[in-house]
């Protein structure tokens, strides 16, 4: 095996460079993976550019990314379930297993959890990455690596519809187009919502929801709330019973509170500014429940098998491919949209 592992790291905000680090050795609870693909997330394109996402500061150089798929070449001592050649994707977060919430099965909320690419752990945009072989999930046959990487950014997908109930002919409102939102899309349809309208800014965005199958779009530039949610209940019929809110803009998420039916839920999945003015008195007069998740738990098995059985399909998100010597472009590639953008992989295999 070639003892090179080149890395991107993250020197400070703003300055992304590669380096050859050591390839590790794996603990006896741990499988090391040659990495095949990861996915450039939103979080990435912060830290890059802001160094910092709340009281998350990059202090020293970190590696980034935590999309993750990739090949076992050595597992550790105590690893039965795994071995060599399996291809896995990565679950990011390692939490304690010990506290009340990891021991609840809440362990996305555990304090003592480890997330890959939140300072100060570093991620796995490398060729050679170690992770706990519990939280590698071994790829059925007909799911590639591409898939595997964007297990994810589904999981968070999943983990939203769950908490906010989507079920069999429920409307829902999409509030945001970007990544988030259409794998919220995609999982919505697999559930069984019968009508699914989407806004977004941009109308380019808006087409590629209807093209995933979105039954209605509003783009909601340059119009006010009370227009907007005119909109939405024109197309659904009235207004949706469950808002999942994807963008975390503030104008957005007053959308999603003022739209949703009367005893309703809205699902608040995007983060924007830690404060944000609301219409807290109309949503607590409706009984509108206004729920938040914090990445996922336990989803990532759900995640496999709705992409394995066909139930959902994530490789039209898929829009740019580099390779790992040109993460600097693809980073740039995911913080402009240039070409379309939606999602952007970055191969380190060689």
């Amino acid at each position: 095996m070639t003892t090179e592992n080149i890395s991107a790291v993250l020197k400070r905000k703003g300055e992304l460079c590669l380096e050859n680090r050591p390839v590790p050795e794996p603990q006896p609870h741990e499988v090391l993976i040659a990495i095949h693909t990861v996915g450039i997330c939103g979080s990435d394109v912060h830290y890059w550019k802001n160094g910092a996402i709340g009281d998350f500061i990059v202090r020293d150089p970190m590696v980034l990314g935590h999309e993750s798929s990739g090949t076992i070449v050595k597992v550790g001592n105590q690893v039965k379930h795994l071995k060599p050649g399996d291809r896995v994707c990565i679950e990011p977060g390692v939490p304690c297993r010990k506290c009340e919430f990891c021991k609840g099965g809440r362990y996305n909320l555990c304090p003592d959890v480890k997330f890959s690419a939140t300072p100060p752990v570093d991620g796995s945009l490398c060729r050679f990455f170690c992770h706990d072989a519990d939280f590698c999930f071994k790829l059925p046959s007909n799911v590639s690596l591409e898939e595997g990487a964007l297990m994810e950014p589904l999981s968070v997908a999943v983990h939203a519809c769950r908490r906010a109930l989507v079920t069999a002919g429920k409307t829902v409102l999409i509030c945001g187009a970007g990544p988030i939102g259409l794998v919220n899309l995609l999982t919505c349809k697999a559930m069984g919502a019968t009508k699914i309208c989407i806004t977004d800014i941009f109308q380019s965005r808006l087409e590629v929801a209807k093209k995933l199958g979105a039954s209605y779009q509003v783009c909601v530039k340059d119009i006010d709330t009370k227009s907007a949610v005119e909109q939405i209940e024109s197309h659904l019929g009235g207004p949706p019973d469950i808002t999942i809110e994807c963008s975390g803009a503030e104008p957005s998420i007053r959308l999603a509170m003022l739209a949703t039916k009367s005893g309703g839920t809205v699902m608040l999945v995007g983060l924007g500014a830690s404060e944000v003015k609301i219409p807290i008195l109309e949503a607590s007069l409706r009984e509108v429940d206004i729920k938040g998740i914090f990445r996922y738990a336990n989803c990532y098995p759900i995640a496999l098998g709705l992409v394995s059985s066909g139930a959902v399909d994530v490789k039209p998100l898929i829009t740019h491919r580099f390779t790992l010597e040109e993460a600097l472009k693809a980073f740039e590639t995911s913080y402009t949209g240039e070409g379309g953008a939606i999602k952007v992989l970055i191969q380190c295999s060689k």
